[in-house]
């Protein structure tokens, strides 16, 4: 993905106003800001400013996973009734999300939602025995799911984007490693990107998945979930899950916990080994006994992220990325007035920081400064680099931080060297 870019090349235009038919404050934003397209309730489509952020957060997604020793692969979307019918997991009564489809030359299919199955399926043709174990794997790819509602814009979507990964283990104890390290590698994605002092590890209801689950829930005030915290002993318990039990289990007391709204941005879950009894996914230990592998599932929601730092990190004029997810470092604003010397400059300076890689939007469109500061703060990128006559004559360029509006003042070589 090149790091430069004229913004006159950009396809997309930013929106004066919002779209009437979004109410949430991502979608609003980002189809404004031309981050995203709607196709219908709850599936959008992913423009070139998008598609920068989702790989800036799937890029560090990915460096803890590989951490973890995860390897990378993509599955199939289209998915086998009988797999799924084999747990028990593909009539609508057990699992309310699913699209699916007759084949024209028989049959039934459906549209991945999850990927524990398949996945699991997979790997009977990779272990057979205790050496093989234990193994990680994960993916991003773009899940299906028909949810009845699909009101908070990309945070709760019929069509997303997933991290998903799952762990093979031999036993317990292995399982159990991996299982907390995998919590500590969580902590620093949502550290990494900016959310971490507001996201927590709840207890919850497993749901469609298993008995249990720890999901991690992030403050947002128009998150749909409900937890409870207190964040001097670092406990966080989910709405549903909020009992006598569990309060004495915990040490706390009613009293002691901050009820906040949240978003699910991550979640983990332990199957045991019931699911891959049930596929057939065994191992010979070292006596040559079969045995059920442990199977464990993670995920991580990329576009929800994308739509939770939006709702958090905005304000009445826009968008303000932080630089670990931003679509560039730089928004680069030339104001000429059909001075030449100024556009010559920030032709200069663009092509210096091109040869240098340095992350880059440049707005060298022939339109009003007004307009252009407009965009920049809809568009949202962390620091903006003015070139205009008056800095021209100064010598140094003026840098606003998208963030706080704090002017500072920098050498050409201050900015290229940074």
């Amino acid at each position: 993905m090149n790091t430069t870019l004229r913004q006159s090349n950009l396809f997309t235009k930013t929106r004066k106003e919002a779209p009437s038919d979004e109410v949430s404050k991502n979608a609003q934003l980002l189809i404004q800001g031309g981050y995203i397209h709607k196709e219908m309730a709850g599936v959008y489509a992913y423009l070139p400013l998008g598609i920068r952020v989702i790989e800036k957060i799937k890029n560090i997604v990915r460096e803890e996973m590989n951490v973890l020793g995860g390897q990378e692969l993509i599955m199939t979307t289209l998915q086998r009734k009988e797999l799924w019918a084999k747990t028990n997991r593909w009539e609508d009564k057990e699992v309310d999300v699913w699209f699916k489809s007759k084949l024209h030359a028989g049959g039934e299919v459906g549209f991945g939602w999850s990927h524990e199955e398949p996945i699991a399926n997979m790997m009977r043709n990779y272990i057979s025995s205790f050496r093989d174990l234990p193994t990680y794997v994960y993916q991003f790819q773009t899940k299906l799911r028909n949810e009845l509602r699909a009101k908070s814009g990309i945070m709760r979507g019929r069509e997303f984007i997933m991290k998903d990964m799952y762990s093979f283990s031999s036993d317990k104890e292995e399982h159990d490693e991996f299982y907390s390290k995998t919590i500590e590698a969580y902590k620093r994605i949502f550290k990494r990107i900016g959310i971490g002092e507001d996201t927590f590890v709840t207890f919850a209801d497993g749901g469609s998945f298993t008995k249990f689950s720890h999901e991690f829930q992030t403050i947002v005030e128009t998150g749909e979930d409900v937890i409870y915290i207190n964040r001097e002993k670092n406990i966080a318990i989910n709405e549903e899950v909020l009992n006598d039990e569990t309060l004495k289990e915990l040490g706390v007391t009613r009293d002691e916990l901050e009820k906040v709204n949240t978003a699910e941005v991550g979640n983990i879950f332990n199957f045991g080994t019931g699911k891959c009894a049930e596929l057939g996914v065994e191992y010979k230990n070292e006596e040559g006994k079969k045995i059920p592998v442990w199977l464990g599932s993670y995920g991580i929601g990329i576009t929800r992220l994308m739509g939770v730092l939006v709702e958090k990190f905005s304000d009445e004029k826009g968008i303000v990325w932080n630089e670990a997810v931003a679509p560039f470092e730089y928004h680069l604003i030339v104001l000429d007035n059909g001075n030449e010397e100024v556009r010559a400059d920030a032709e200069r300076l663009f092509a210096s920081m091109e040869t240098r890689d340095i992350s880059v939007l440049y707005d060298d469109r022939d339109v009003r400064a007004g307009q252009k500061f407009a965009d920049a703060d809809l568009i949202g990128i962390p620091k903006r680099i003015i070139v205009s006559e008056k800095t021209l004559a100064s010598g140094e360029y003026e840098v606003v931080a998208r963030a706080t509006g704090v002017s500072t003042f920098a050498h050409e070589q201050e900015l290229l060297n940074d």
